[in-house]
């Protein structure tokens, strides 16, 4: 009977976690190059883009085992899979809370991605005070000998939202979880007041675009001659718009 050498065991189990780990972050390229994309078609069309910033996180096999263990899973790769859907996650920030759903919009209108759940933490905020959309994606990652389906969590916010869950969590990490009740009130009441801030700037947001537009300024030919890609401003030549034009 021939017995596996524990080496190549331990050869083959490296080559594995390390493959299933690249799969997650190959999809989290894959998420962070659709967001691109649309900011900066936003920023050139549109001259505003709904998109601030991302920040993605991918867990480390620690973490997954520790959830694991809490889960009192097996610890196996294809466990892990089917049981911790989070191990991707991507993270948008927008300016306005309409830019949210805009954001959540155009991504479940992307044919390769498939929304599997949907929580709404603005509609319905959680007893805390936390705020936050969040999407779980299916992904589809190719690799040279397969294409894989990959679950990353997304999770979109304002600017508001993002500064008040970071602060919130530092204070629950530095109190080990067990933040005083005079802290949990005042922690929902600072929820409460970045919400209102976040409705106020929607507001104001509104109102000067509906006084833009009502001005009706006409932009010069000049400026519609100049078109900003990558950057780098091009001019039109006058006669080719009239062409366009005809």
């Amino acid at each position: 009977m021939h017995l596996e050498d524990p080496m190549d065991k331990i050869k083959k189990l490296k080559h594995d976690i390390t493959r299933f780990m690249l799969i997650y972050k190959f999809a989290l390229d894959e998420m962070e190059t659709k967001i691109e994309i649309l900011k900066q078609e936003f920023q050139a069309l549109h001259d505003y883009s709904p998109i601030e910033h991302t920040k993605s996180r991918l867990k480390s096999p620690e973490s997954i085992m520790n959830k694991m263990l809490r889960k009192n899973s097996e610890l196996s790769l294809d466990a892990v899979k089917n049981h911790i859907k989070d191990i991707a996650g991507l993270r948008i920030t927008c300016s306005f809370i309409s830019d949210i759903y805009d954001v959540s919009n155009m991504l479940q209108r992307q044919s390769d991605l498939k929304v599997l759940e949907i929580k709404d933490y603005i509609k319905n905020p959680k007893p805390n005070g936390y705020q936050s959309l969040h999407l779980l994606v299916q992904v589809p990652v190719f690799m040279s000998d397969c294409e894989e389906l990959v679950c990353v969590e997304v999770q979109i916010r304002t600017i508001a939202m993002d500064f008040w869950a970071s602060l919130e969590h530092k204070i629950f990490y530095k109190y080990n979880q067990s933040v005083p009740e005079s802290l949990t009130r005042e922690l929902k009441n600072a929820a409460d007041s970045a919400n209102a801030l976040d409705l106020q700037m929607e507001r104001l947001h509104r109102e000067i675009k509906e006084i833009k537009d009502a001005r009706g300024e006409e932009d010069s030919i000049e400026e519609l001659r100049k078109i900003m890609i990558n950057n780098q401003q091009i001019t039109v030549p006058a006669n080719f718009l009239k062409l366009l034009g005809e």
